[in-house]
């Protein structure tokens, strides 16, 4: 058995490309999905990919079975108690997380079951969610021991600071409809409505000119680490820059002109 391959030799990451969609599937049902150091390296390669890739027009992180994540692979990590090993499989993660901060199409967590710890850590890094009512949400690492950390990065850039701590501090889950609330997720829906509510959000988004997109993705995780001052004179050269593609003469037209606008993607 490869590394990269379960025991019914079915990929661990499912990849599904329709019309400028790509569904990403992380396929370890009976482990509910964690996230093994051979998922993530997957998860990696696949989002580099499509990252360099200007078809791919948005990206959809799934899970298969009843999880959507439930966090990393505790079994492999007590196998490999070195520090060593601890710091290179967490930097493995955060990587995939500023991943999908980095790579030019927006990111979207279909989550319909539980998704804890790094498995809440990667629907908080995505750029957009979408759950179905019966999802829940937990960083519950601190009730074996482990401040969930590197979790608690992506959780205090989605919601208010207090929110994040009373997960982080308490380990207690929180339903959909909360998570909602707290900004965690963008969208909540029943179990059958999901993927027709992710069709949705990627439908709108591959409608729009696919250069505003990546510009203004690129400028949005640029400017919250940034100052006012030093914020608004990105925002404004990335405005001026946008301003100058055929993509923005376009569609200024075509709002005119009453009519559609027929994207070139510069």
């Amino acid at each position: 058995m490869s590394a990269v391959l379960q025991s019914e030799n079915q990929p661990i990451l499912l990849r599904h490309d329709a019309v400028g969609v790509t569904t990403l599937t992380l396929n370890r049902p009976s482990q509910f999905n964690s996230l093994s150091e051979e998922l993530l390296g997957e998860l990696q390669a696949a989002l580099d990919g499509i990252g360099a890739d200007a078809g791919v027009r948005v990206v959809v992180i799934a899970g298969a079975g009843k999880a959507f994540c439930s966090g990393h692979d505790l079994k492999q990590m007590r196998a490999n108690p070195s520090k060593e090993y601890m710091q290179q499989l967490f930097r493995q993660c955060g990587k995939v997380m500023t991943t999908i901060a980095e790579i030019r199409q927006p990111v979207i967590a279909r989550v319909h079951g539980i998704a804890t710890a790094a498995g809440c850590q990667l629907v908080a890094a995505c750029d957009l969610a979408v759950a179905a009512d019966v999802a829940r949400f937990a960083v519950s690492g601190i009730n074996v021991g482990l401040f969930c950390s590197t979790p608690a990065v992506a959780l205090a850039r989605n919601m208010g600071r207090k929110q994040a701590m009373e997960m982080l501090l308490t380990g207690d889950f929180i339903d959909a409809a909360e998570a909602q609330r707290r900004g965690l997720v963008n969208r909540v829906v029943v179990l059958d409505q999901l993927d027709a509510e992710v069709t949705k959000l990627t439908d709108s988004i591959c409608a729009k000119s696919s250069l505003a997109i990546s510009m203004g993705k690129q400028m949005f995780y640029k400017q919250l680490e940034m100052g006012l001052q030093g914020a608004y004179q990105l925002a404004s050269e990335t405005m001026a820059c946008n301003m100058m593609a055929v993509d923005a003469g376009e569609g200024i037209d075509a709002f005119m002109q009453k009519r559609k606008p027929e994207w070139k993607g510069c």
